[in-house]
């Protein structure tokens, strides 16, 4: 079964992060990755930029209506997705809690089950 985990943090917080700070969340996190990825277990991983970089694509009553940020003002937010085949949810939820060990921050980690995945060509 294909899991979606997806990463929610206060990202003022996150980009608060020294650079020794953040090299070391992302090696630990690292680690976690690369356990399931030998076990073939990891898909696509990755970092979003800040929501300042963000523009939203809404649909409006004629034309559709482009919008500089995230869509939502919320406390956290979405920085960032790993996706898993698992056999069941509950070993999601076990690398879900190893990557919540690892980062200093006080994030949330949502796992999900993918209804459709197209893994696309490799993008380099």
């Amino acid at each position: 079964m294909l899991y979606a985990v997806l990463c929610y943090d206060d990202e003022n917080e996150v980009n608060a992060w020294s650079k020794d700070l953040d090299d070391r969340v992302m090696a630990d996190l690292g680690a976690v990755n690369q356990r399931y990825a030998e076990a073939g277990k990891l898909g696509p991983v990755a970092r979003l930029m800040p929501t300042t970089a963000a523009v939203t694509v809404r649909k409006g009553a004629t034309d559709d209506i482009i919008m500089d940020g995230p869509f939502a003002e919320t406390k956290e937010q979405f920085l960032g997705f790993f996706v898993l085949d698992v056999e069941t949810l509950e070993e999601a939820i076990t690398f879900a809690r190893e990557l919540s060990a690892v980062n200093p921050a006080n994030g949330t980690y949502e796992v999900r089950p993918l209804q459709f995945f197209n893994p696309g060509v490799p993008i380099t």
